[in-house]
C-alpha cells in the first residue's frame, strides 16, 4: 500500500515529507497553510515547430501524478522564500513561488509572507515540478488571503509564469497545445494501472533540449488515447525529445528498455527527460535499479 504521496513506504529511496514544516514547528505558529505541488508526466510530445516568441508549439498529454513537493505560506514582517529538501539551482529570488507572490500584490496588494517549500520532485526530470509550485502558490495565496480568483483568473496568472504552470490550477489530465497552456480535457484515467517512474542520476536541461531537436508536423493521436489499449500506446505515441536525449544520455534509453523488459505495457521518457516511467498492468518492485536511481513505486 502506497503512501499519500506517491511514494511506497517499502522502498529504500523513499524520503519523508513535513507535516508541519520545521518552521511551524520552530515557531509554534500553527496558522499556516500547506499545500503539495503534484508533478506531471507526458504521455506524447510533439514538437510542431518554433514560434516567434521564441517558444515552440507542441501537442502532448498532460497527466497528473502523485510525486509531491510541500509548499507552505504564513504571514511575515518581510517577503521571505526558502526551501529544503532537494537543493534548487539558481537564485531564490527568481522562484517560481515568488514570482507568483509579486504577480498577485500587483493587482492586490498582498501581505508579505515567508514561503517555504520543501522540494522533493527531481529537478531535470521532465516532471513540471517547479511549473507546479508557482502554480500551486497561486491556488495556495487565493485559498489563504480570501481573493476569491476564478479558475480562469488564476490560469491567467500561471501563463505569465511559464509554459506548463497552468495546467497545475484544475490538475487533471489535458491535452495542451500552443506553448502547452492551451488546454482541452480528455477522459483518461491510469488509476487501474501500476506507475512506475524512474530517475536515474542525470539533469537534463529544458532549453537545451528544445535545441536539440528539429521540430516537424506528426500525425496527432492524443485525442484518441481513451480509446486504445495501453499495450497500443507505444505503436502511437512518441516523444520527440527520446531520440536527441537518448544519445547524448544513453542511460535515460536503457531505462526505457528496462521497463519493457520488466513487464510495462507501455514506458516513455517523460517531458525532455531524465526520468522515464512505465505503465503496469500489476504492482512491482525494482530493487536491482534501486542503487543507481530514484523510484517512485503506485504514482
Amino acid at each position: 500500500m502506497r503512501d499519500s504521496i506517491g511514494y511506497d513506504p517499502d522502498s529504500a529511496n523513499k524520503i519523508n515529507v513535513f507535516l508541519p514544516s520545521y518552521f511551524c514547528f520552530k515557531n509554534r505558529l500553527f496558522t499556516n497553510m500547506i499545500i503539495f505541488p503534484n508533478a506531471k508526466i507526458n504521455l506524447g510530445l510533439n514538437v510542431i515547430n518554433r514560434r516567434h516568441d521564441g517558444y515552440h508549439n507542441i501537442e502532448t498529454v498532460l497527466y497528473p501524478v502523485r510525486i509531491q513537493d510541500a509548499l507552505e505560506i504564513i504571514e511575515a514582517d518581510q517577503l521571505l522564500f526558502t526551501s529544503s529538501g532537494i537543493n534548487i539551482p539558481g537564485n531564490p529570488a527568481e522562484n517560481l513561488c515568488l514570482k507568483a507572490w509579486h504577480l498577485i500584490s500587483e493587482d492586490l496588494n498582498l501581505p508579505k509572507v515567508h514561503i517555504h517549500l520543501h522540494k522533493q520532485i527531481p529537478i531535470g526530470a521532465g516532471l513540471g515540478g517547479g511549473s507546479s509550485d508557482g502554480a500551486f502558490c497561486i491556488r495556495l495565496l487565493n485559498e489563504k488571503f480570501n481573493l476569491s480568483l476564478t479558475v480562469e483568473q488564476m490560469e491567467d496568472y500561471a501563463r505569465r509564469l511559464g509554459s506548463d504552470c497552468a495546467f497545475f490550477i484544475k490538475n487533471q489530465p489535458v491535452i495542451a497545445t500552443g506553448k502547452g497552456d492551451e488546454f482541452e480535457t480528455i477522459n483518461l484515467s491510469l488509476e487501474k494501472y501500476f506507475v512506475v517512474l524512474l530517475m536515474p542520476s542525470v539533469h537534463v536541461n529544458t532549453a537545451e533540449a528544445y535545441r536539440s531537436i528539429q521540430p516537424q508536423v506528426s500525425d496527432c493521436v492524443q485525442k484518441d488515447l481513451p480509446d486504445l489499449p495501453v499495450e497500443v500506446w507505444k505503436e502511437v505515441l512518441v516523444n520527440d525529445f527520446e531520440v536527441p536525449i537518448f544519445k547524448s544520455h544513453p542511460v535515460i534509453g536503457e531505462l526505457k528498455n528496462v521497463l519493457y523488459e520488466k513487464g510495462a505495457l507501455y514506458a516513455s521518457m517523460s517531458g525532455s527527460g531524465a526520468s522515464v516511467y512505465g505503465i503496469f498492468k500489476d504492482k512491482i518492485r525494482m530493487p536491482d535499479l534501486e542503487r543507481e536511481n530514484l523510484i517512485f513505486y503506485g504514482i
